[in-house]
Formats: structure tokens, sequence, C-alpha cells
């Protein structure tokens, strides 16, 4: 680690400096040295979502961004929105409406579902599908998914 970046940021409520090579993304980071792998590797080119984070408020790719890049921001992941109970009615409505199937692509589902939450609590159902158009799902079709998350805004 030659070219290492002392780095700080804050993940999940917990400030945590490394040193980090520039070369690493931030959900290998996660997954990797902070054992938080509620965030999936899928893709690799920022296409299917399953690395969703938030990061000072907005969802990003975690495997498009740099580690480093996150040096004094504030990190969510699916655990600690999880643990904190801000995804609670999102996760009973995914379990009720069985929009979990494999689940690999769930986190990041939440993650975009609580982030629509947040920014257009009144969504539409086509305005769900147009949110959720940038996580791939390969078990459930879809439906489930958009199901429970109307629920939840709606309901």
């Amino acid at each position: 680690m030659e070219h290492a970046v002392e780095t700080t940021l804050t993940v999940n409520g917990i400030e945590v400096t490394r040193r980090i090579e520039p070369r690493r993304n931030l959900v290998d980071f996660l997954r990797e040295e902070l054992g938080l792998t509620g965030s999936h590797v899928g893709c690799e080119h920022g296409v299917c979502g399953a690395c969703t984070v938030r990061v000072d408020g907005e969802i990003v790719r975690g495997c498009l961004m740099l580690a480093v890049q996150a040096n004094g921001c504030k990190v969510e992941t699916i655990e600690g929105l999880s643990d904190s109970g801000e995804l609670a009615r999102l996760q009973k409505a995914f379990h009720d409406r069985n929009a979990l199937q494999c689940g690999f692509c769930t986190p990041a589902m939440l993650m975009a579902a609580r982030d629509l939450q947040l920014k257009n609590p009144k969504a539409s159902r086509e305005e769900i599908r147009t949110h959720l158009s940038g996580n791939y799902c390969r078990c459930t079709g879809y439906q489930a998914i958009v199901d429970a998350i109307e629920d939840v805004l709606h309901g």
C-alpha cells in the first residue's frame, strides 16, 4: 500500500480512518475492509445497481465511486439503514408482498425505494418503476417490488 491515501469517512454513524489504495472502489472497501457485505458487487459498471449505497444523502453506485472520494463524507449502507429502523416499513412490505426472491438485489432495491420515499412520497406506480429502473432483478419480474413500495407510499 505504498500509494495509499489516509481517508476518513463516517460509515453508518461511525467515523472510520484507513489508508486506502486510490484505485479501490467504495463497495469493495465497505465489503472487504469493514465487513459490510449487504451491498453487493454485480456488474462493476454501475449498470445493475446491486452496489447501491447512500453518500451524503444521495444514492450512488459503490462500484463507480472510489473509496478515497468518500473522504469526509457520510456513507450509509443497507446495514445502517436496517439497524436504525429506517427501512422497517419497506422491509415488512417486501416480505408481505414476496418481493425478496433470491435476495441479491434486495438491499439495493430497498435503498432505491427509501430514496424515492424521501424524495417523492406520493410517487405514482410509473414513477416507482422509473426510480427503480437502475436496479436489476432477475427473479421477481418487478411486480411484487413495485407493489410493496406502492403499499408503503400509498398505505
